[in-house]
């Protein structure tokens, strides 16, 4: 999954990072609100954890923006502001949900989960296809009833192509979704991950748009 996490102090926002970063989410982290919102139309995050007092806008002015321009991504409020009319101006200008400071890291990474799988329209943290499943909350696979054991990267990748099942996804969006704004990878790393999924699923899960990026078919039989 990947995260915007629009926090202004340092501290707060290293300590996220790193624990979201363990559970294998990738985060990129911007420091104001205007910032912010040049992120969420140049990427595509799955989710955002939004701070309510940003220098160069404030959460709440930012929020309201991302709205009025449609923009879907599920949004976590993360803030020292604790009163029921924060929370309820929070959630009525279109939060998803609402953490106040001091926070449980683990509460935070359970919502977090909670709040990608509504918007998925999941209600389990399960993707299954054609005798393939795959376990989001343990990052464990399985293809006809036996163990498939992935690089955490390849799961992220299979993941994506799956929850997009149906439609081509260009190699560039795979690269934005798996990297982020910090990482650099080789330019072959995709032909990797996809070779290692066919070798240990089926050659047939995935199929390759030459010179566009990857397809899972709705079904085999496509």
């Amino acid at each position: 999954m990947r995260v915007l996490l629009v926090e202004d102090e340092q501290l707060i926002a290293d300590a996220i990072k790193a624990f979201l970063e363990r559970h294998e989410y990738r985060v990129d982290w911007v420091e104001d609100g205007l910032l912010a919102k040049d992120a969420l139309r140049t990427g595509e995050f799955d989710l955002a954890i939004l701070d309510l007092g940003l220098p160069g806008q404030d959460g709440l002015e930012f929020l309201k923006a991302v709205r009025g321009d449609k923009a879907d991504v599920p949004i976590l409020i993360l803030s020292a502001r604790e009163t029921t009319k924060n929370r309820i101006d929070g959630l009525n200008l279109g939060a998803d949900d609402y953490l106040t400071k001091p926070f449980d890291m683990d509460e935070l990474l359970a919502r977090c989960r909670a709040l990608v799988r509504r918007s998925a329209g999941r209600t389990r943290m399960l993707l299954e296809y054609e005798g393939l499943v795959l376990d989001l909350d343990q990052k464990k696979a399985s293809y006809d009833g036996n163990d498939v054991v992935l690089q955490p990267l390849a799961f992220r990748l299979l993941t994506i192509l799956l929850e997009r099942r149906g439609r081509v996804v260009s190699k560039s969006d795979l690269m934005e979704k798996l990297y982020g704004w910090e990482e650099n990878a080789e330019s072959n790393v995709l032909e990797v991950y996809v070779s290692q999924i066919r070798r240990k699923t089926t050659p047939k899960l995935i199929r390759t748009i030459r010179g566009v990026g990857y397809i899972v078919d709705e079904d085999f039989s496509s």
